[in-house]
């Protein structure tokens, strides 16, 4: 995959569940956490093979974005 197209927001970061980053890049920002982006998409119940990166994304994004206190699930 091109460098260019990793930062797509149509890139499917878990095959299994077909989730996006920009998905998760919307989950994390209504605050939800790596488990909970997991039970809303499928996300991480699958096969395993998107683990690491999209762990990574999400740190990233928590880094980026830290949730707002009154934010729930």
């Amino acid at each position: 995959m091109l460098e260019e197209n990793q930062e797509s927001p149509n890139e499917v970061m878990c095959s299994c569940s077909g989730t996006t980053r920009g998905m998760i890049q919307d989950m994390v920002r209504q605050g939800k956490d790596l488990d909970a982006i997991s039970r809303y998409s499928g996300a991480l119940t699958g096969c395993g093979g998107c683990e690491w990166d999209i762990g990574e994304l999400v740190k990233a994004l928590m880094a980026e974005w830290p949730p707002a206190p009154d934010q729930t699930e």
